[in-house]
């Protein structure tokens, strides 16, 4: 079915500021696996590349934090992650660092290819400025008020309250995080990749030749070229990355974003000296998988770097997933909410395939999808202990046990028999077709279909019943149940490799050749298998109510911090106070603002007039469910513009420690316009 030579694939590099996570997992790193093992079972040349993405904002803030260099940081986390994979099975050709000296020249040439080419614009821009630091701050090293929930504590790049994106100059009362003052602005220059000079290219690339691509990925990709796209910076002022190699361009640094996509290349070149046979010869494609908050980078920004460079291909698909969530919310390493790797591997030692089993079984690969333990719990139990591993020890068992692990020949088929072998043919056939086309899950349920075939075909035929009445027929059972069982330890490979070296070390077989999938004679009359040994073994409820355990006191933690974390403001006068309206009114009106999670639009009856409030409340509340609820507002707040709606006035509500939100309601029904005092 591939019509290339050979294939590159990459993976998204995680961040060397903490470890990686089931997320990182089931969105990446374990499809890519499961592809690039599939591939190198058909005997395809693939090379698999990862690394850590170890510059940018996030890495300097810990460093920070810690009071320890950005290098410190990376070099602890790098080592973690790659001894996590590589603990987990993720089969990587090369996992590498972006901080390599490799990596350095590679950036610095692309970059010095492309400002030779005149493909940059460069321009000067104000942004702000730490006059007590003597530094440029990036966005994330600035907060203030969110002007549109007003919650304190946003982001110059984005109000994790209430999810709008920010530009740094929206914040009110911004102060930089570095040293604590009110920065200023200041002209700074600035290297910029048109994206709109691509826009063209872009859309006969993906959308008129890419039609093929998952929904997700052309939907996302069509949506920003449609919206019409805009020069990038390429470069930004910090003293952590890659030097921008041109003069005038001191304490300037490649933005992280064009300087990780170049890291796949360098790690290709670490692995082999000929790293250009796959990046550039029309005869290598290369695929990019990633999770969906990178699909811009690799479907549009990083095409335009290569398209512009003018020597690479250009990915050939980028089957990206969707993410992952934890027991119904959001993975947040911030919160410490997450599954992460290198505790699973000490808490379910030389189990790292049920996880595996698990995330690609879950996998988020065209919606978010949801991990809870229980679910862990119950598909080890009943179907990796209950049907894979049950049949395979039933045939090893009764083969060791009928004929001294040697395999019988088979007599006489009957129609029964035929269909069953006729029916691993065809499984096997639609497990290749699902990897062909990027649908693990599918593919995986084909897989386990094979074994759950195996499983009815002993309930069907009961060899143990008549071992003594027709022992010629037993002969062929279990001919036919070890044909099976040789050919689980081949499509499971892919997905749980682990898993099957031992069924093929059973079988007394190599494993690692696709081409032998669906042979309904793979075991020769006469060949010897080995010993049986158990798969899997049940997971028990004490267990699972550990990693239970362990997630309640997180969000407990949370809890308590969030509510003991928020200081006291400055002491405000009585006059200051007593400036504030704050008048009891009843919601007539409530709807959902398009686009938007947080946000509802209110018609309020405050007992002046009827006006329309944007609350940040709908995650918590839905419409038709706070009609005709009385709330305090201050109703002489200036007009503000949020979503293109005209906001007049502010809902006051009480924030628990979990951070639900409650109306500040009065205990019994008031008249409209009543004073809070």
């Amino acid at each position: 079915m591939n019509k290339y030579k050979r294939t590159i694939v990459t993976t998204a590099l995680p961040y060397a500021n903490g470890p990686v996570h089931i997320g990182h997992l089931a969105g990446v790193y374990v499809p890519a696996d499961v592809y690039v093992r599939y591939l190198r079972s058909k005997g395809e040349d693939v090379l698999l590349i990862g690394g850590s993405d170890e510059h940018g904002v996030p890495i300097t803030l810990k460093a920070k934090n810690e009071g320890v260099t950005p290098q410190d940081i990376v070099d602890r986390y790098h080592n973690i992650i790659k001894k996590s994979f590589e603990e987990f099975g993720i089969s990587f050709d090369i996992y590498s660092r972006t901080t390599t000296e490799t990596h350095y020249r590679t950036a610095s040439d692309f970059f010095k290819t492309l400002y030779e080419k005149g493909e940059f614009i460069e321009k000067e821009s104000e942004q702000y400025y730490d006059e007590e630091a003597k530094q440029f701050l990036a966005d994330r090293y600035i907060t203030g008020t969110c002007p549109h929930c007003h919650k304190e504590g946003a982001y110059g790049d984005q109000c994790e309250s209430c999810g709008t994106s920010l530009n740094a100059t929206d914040l009110i009362n911004p102060k930089s995080m570095v040293s604590g003052s009110v920065p200023v602005m200041k002209t700074t220059k600035h290297w910029y990749l048109p994206l709109d000079k691509y826009e063209a290219f872009l859309k006969k690339w993906i959308l008129e030749d890419h039609k093929e691509w998952k929904a997700n990925v052309y939907g996302q990709c069509k949506s920003w070229i449609d919206q019409g796209l805009q020069p990038r910076a390429v470069s930004r002022d910090l003293d952590w990355g890659v030097p921008v190699p041109v003069k005038g361009a001191e304490g300037k640094v490649l933005y992280v974003w064009f300087d990780a996509p170049i890291g796949y290349i360098s790690a290709t070149k670490e692995l082999t000296p000929e790293w250009e046979k796959y990046w550039k010869d029309p005869e290598s494609r290369l695929l990019h998988f990633i999770g969906k908050d990178n699909i811009v980078f690799h479907c549009i920004v990083f095409p335009s770097m290569l398209k512009a460079e003018g020597s690479y291909n250009l990915p050939e698909n980028v089957p990206a997933n969707e993410f992952l969530n934890l027991e119904g919310d959001k993975i947040s390493t911030s919160r410490n909410w997450a599954v992460w790797l290198h505790e699973y591997l000490i808490d379910f030692k030389d189990k790292q395939d049920i996880l595996r089993y698990v995330l690609t079984a879950t996998a988020p690969e065209t919606k978010d999808n949801d991990f809870t333990w229980k679910e862990f719990q119950a598909r080890n139990n009943n179907e990796l202990v209950a049907v894979l591993g049950n049949f395979v020890n039933r045939v090893v068992v009764l083969t060791q046990k009928y004929y001294s692990g040697v395999v019988p020949s088979k007599s006489i088929l009957e129609d029964f028999d035929t269909r069953v072998l006729n029916e691993i043919v065809d499984i096997v056939k639609r497990v290749e077709v699902s990897l062909e086309h990027f649908k693990f899950r599918d593919a995986l349920k084909e897989a386990m279909n094979l074994a759950r075939l195996g499983n009815k075909y002993l309930a069907d035929t009961e060899p143990w019943k008549i071992i003594k009445s027709d022992e010629e027929r037993v002969k062929t059972i279990m001919n036919i149940s070890l044909q099976i069982t040789a050919n689980l330890a081949i499509v499971f490979n892919p997905f749980l490799p682990f898993t099957s070296l031992k069924i093929a070390s059973m079988m007394n077989i190599d494993n690692s050749k696709w081409i032998n999938v669906g042979e309904i004679d793979m075991l020769a009359p006469g060949h010897v298998i080995g010993t049986p040994e158990l798969l899997f073994e049940k997971i028990e409820d004490e267990q699972i109510q550990v990693q239970l355990d362990r997630l309640a006191s997180t969000k407990n933690f949370n809890a308590m911090s969030s509510k003991v974390a928020v200081p006291l403001k400055d002491d405000v006068t009585f006059d200051e106070f007593s400036k504030m309206d704050i008048r009891i009114g009843t919601i007539l009106e409530a709807e959902k603002v398009a686009k938007t999670k947080k946000l509802l639009k209110l018609l309020v009856d405050t007992g002046i007039d009827k006006r329309t409030v944007v609350s940040g409340i709908a995650e918590f509340f839905e419409p038709e469910d706070i009609i005709g609820k009385q709330v305090s507002m201050i109703v002489n707040l200036a007009p503000r513009n949020i979503k293109g709606i005209e906001s007049r006035g502010m809902i006051l509500m009480a924030e628990d420690a979990d951070g639900s939100l409650t109306f500040v309601s009065p205990l019994k029904k008031v008249i409209n316009g009543s004073e809070v005092r």
